[in-house]
């Protein structure tokens, strides 16, 4: 039997999607037909053929089964009849209901949250990336070992890693939590390496400017068509899991660092949250977001709700923030009127030289505030220096006595936040 993590390089699986629309789901504005579009994209993402999709519709899911009995049987005739060879859940199952769904249907299954961590596992390639695909593949095996029956056996294959990962974890619960704890002893040092470099650059006054959007939105792309990035982008979900930095100069001179984050997507594993929150943490840090939204997606509104909802998880809810409607290229008349409603958004395609000068100046006048005008005496050389890094210097002249400085300053916003106390008793 294949293993659960194999790809489209090991073996082309021939899937059917299974959808369980629930009231609970109902009651929650859940769309389970944008959900079901979002997993047919998943599976192709991942290299499978997708046969069909069947959907039903109860109170509350079966305990044993997820679906209801009968409905377990159509699915196992359709599933001969189509040569399947796997059902792919929209939600997430448990261990036992794993079990008794692969019993009962002779298929391999999986659910919406094992497609996403395989999809991750395949494009993990820095060692933190991979450290951290591991380690949520393992925190979502571990409390399911009891009730995967002989779909056990293949979960062990290809864990995170596909090389170090491939032993025999599923038998020994106490080797996968020390292994979730060196796992998390690693990734804790290369927090600590990342963190160090943020503050490096704190402190030598760099600003930080952060893509963030709903996975497939073009953000790779922009990163590369502004800085002349290096970065593989492809038309497909979570093309780039690792965070990505490059200088990007501003049209006024001015450098800022650009990073790219992991793409988000709805009912993004909690897994994933928790094991890339370092990463994603970039967006908490930095000075300004750029939150790009494909605006060729007919639900780009719902991916804008998930983009807002985990930036408030993450503790950047509230930073600066400017919205990039990209791929107008792809949009209609009738949509670009829509968008345009929004007066604070930019519409932009990223191969138009034009948009991305026109979000470079809309980036220098949000970093930049008003100018300021500061008296500093000529001895301290400290607070000059920081008057420096408090923004653009626009013009310095000495007083005749020669004792005092007088500096105007276009200011960094987040930077006189920061620091700029030290100057208001020189402030003119």
């Amino acid at each position: 039997m294949t293993t659960l993590h194999e790809t489209a390089a090991d073996i082309r699986e021939r899937a059917i999607l299974v959808s369980l629309v629930t009231d609970e789901m109902k009651r929650a504005g859940v769309d389970p037909e944008y959900s079901l579009r979002e997993l047919v994209a998943l599976a192709e993402t991942a290299g499978v053929e997708v046969l069909t999709a069947v959907t039903q519709h109860r109170e509350a899911p079966d305990p044993r089964f997820f679906l209801g009995k009968g409905k377990v049987e159509e699915l196992r005739a359709v599933a001969q009849e189509l040569g399947a060879t796997t059902a792919i859940f929209d939600q997430e199952l448990s261990g036992a209901q794993v079990r008794n769904l692969e019993e009962g249907l002779d298929l391999k299954i999986i659910d919406r949250t094992q497609l996403i961590l395989d999809i991750f596992a395949g494009r993990a390639k820095t060692r933190e990336g991979i450290i951290q695909v591991e380690l949520a593949q393992l925190s979502y095996l571990l409390p399911r070992l009891a009730g995967h029956g002989k779909n056990l056996s293949r979960l062990g294959g290809g864990i995170g890693t596909r090389g170090p990962g491939e032993t025999k974890l599923e038998t020994d619960r106490r080797h996968i939590r020390e292994r979730i704890a060196d796992l998390k002893r690693q990734l804790k040092e290369v927090v600590r390496h990342r963190s160090v470099q943020r503050e490096r650059r704190r402190k030598t006054g760099v600003t930080q400017v952060a893509l963030v959007g709903y996975t497939n939105a073009g953000k790779s792309t922009l990163l590369r068509e502004l800085t002349n990035a290096d970065v593989y982008v492809e038309n497909q979900l979570f093309a780039t899991l690792d965070s990505t930095s490059r200088a990007w100069t501003l049209p006024d001179g001015t450098e800022v660092v650009l990073t790219d984050t992991v793409g988000f997507i709805q009912n993004l594993p909690h897994e994933l949250v928790a094991a890339f929150r370092s990463t994603l943490e970039e967006a908490a840090e930095a000075d300004l977001i750029l939150h790009v939204v494909d605006s060729s997606s007919p639900y780009r509104e719902e991916q804008m709700a998930v983009v807002d909802r985990i930036l408030t998880e993450l503790g950047a809810g509230d930073r600066p923030r400017i919205v990039l409607y990209n791929k107008i290229d792809l949009c209609t008349n009738e949509e670009l009127h829509l968008l345009r409603r929004d007066g604070d958004a930019l519409l932009v395609s990223a191969f138009s030289a034009s948009d991305r000068e026109a979000i470079g100046r809309a980036v220098q006048d949000k970093l930049t505030g008003e100018i300021r005008s500061f008296a500093i005496p000529a001895a301290r050389g400290d607070l000059i220096a920081l008057a420096h890094r408090m923004g653009e210097v626009v013009e310095q002249s000495v007083s005749d006595d020669g004792e005092t400085m007088r500096i105007a300053v276009r200011l960094n916003k987040r930077e006189y936040e920061v620091s700029g106390y030290k100057l208001q008793p020189y402030a003119l």
